[in-house]
């Protein structure tokens, strides 16, 4: 898309976070040009919290956001399916610390947008181009960022269970590819980890109606979505955090057993170095990042003149 856009309406849900049990209403509102994507906790007069990695909390088990002692947790899901459905600028009003987990995907948010429809504004959408290639690597979970001239992800999961096994996802990222094959993907645990989540302050608020549960050797809730419904989630997460560079992206991503540490650590190195990558324009005009100004052009053929 050649320009920036945001949701033309004002829409809103409300559910449960996934970890605190809290109960909480969500809504999307128009942002001017140039907004980026911006929480703000209304319970907390409207305070804003950009979506961008330098505000990043932790990532243990979600990716929480915090400014100035304002916490946001469970982001992923929601900046998911934003991201990918192209919306650049948008106000996301939330009256509790956490998100609404509501099944456990992005599908609900994706709803949303579709109630609220997007609006084009007057302002050109600029992209983050990967120039150079960048690798992460923690024992054999690795992530690496490559050029591209589109948003691509290839996620690769590896579970010692009898219902996951290896699974492997690759997929050209828009709003279309992301709603059929991705957003329905719904977040999962295991029995075994239950009692020390729980031990934790974590996931008070999971249920059967909001993640898929495993046992030893089976699926408590199936049928899953999709075979490989697993993995799908692990590339729904990512592109979730991938949010946090706050420009859409023109790159091919490559996740292998990695995580949100991993994913917000790629993304806050790739920023830190401005030599991997170029600010452009959907037709590659390079631009400035600091002004948002074109300052070069695509080369023109010269005429050639008819021969005699």
């Amino acid at each position: 898309m050649a320009f920036q856009y945001t949701v033309a309406h004002r829409v809103e849900t409300e559910g449960v976070g996934l970890h605190t049990a809290v109960r909480s209403r969500l809504r999307f509102a128009p942002a001017p040009p140039g907004t980026g994507i911006v929480f703000r906790r209304t319970d907390l007069d409207g305070f804003a919290v950009e979506a961008h990695v330098r505000n990043v909390a932790r990532v243990s088990y979600a990716t929480s956001l915090m400014k100035q002692g304002v916490l946001l947790s469970t982001t992923e899901h929601v900046l998911a399916a934003l991201y990918a459905c192209g919306v650049d600028n948008v106000f996301v009003e939330i009256d509790a610390l956490e998100l609404p987990i509501l099944d456990g995907s992005a599908q609900p948010f994706v709803k949303m947008l579709e109630r609220a429809g997007l609006r084009r504004q007057r302002r050109r959408r600029t992209y983050l181009k990967v120039i150079k290639p960048l690798v992460v690597a923690d024992g054999d979970r690795m992530i690496g960022i490559y050029p591209g001239d589109s948003f691509r992800v290839r996620c690769y999961v590896d579970y010692a269970h009898p219902k996951v096994g290896c699974q492997e996802v690759e997929i050209d990222v828009n709003r279309a590819t992301f709603s059929k094959e991705l957003a329905t993907a719904r977040t999962f645990g295991f029995m075994s980890d239950f009692e020390g989540l729980r031990a934790m302050g974590l996931i008070r608020g999971g249920s059967l109606e909001n993640a898929i549960v495993l046992s030893e050797n089976d699926i408590l809730n199936g049928p899953v979505r999709f075979p490989d419904e697993f993995v799908r989630h692990k590339a729904l997460d990512l592109i979730g955090d991938l949010a946090l560079i706050g420009k859409p992206l023109k790159a091919t991503v490559v996740a292998h057993k990695a995580g949100h540490a991993l994913h917000t650590q790629l993304v806050t190195r790739l920023l830190a170095d401005p030599s991997l990558w170029e600010v452009t324009t959907l037709d590659s005009q390079k631009v400035d990042s600091r002004s948002e100004k074109v300052i070069s052009r695509p080369l023109v053929p010269a005429r050639v003149p008819a021969a005699d």
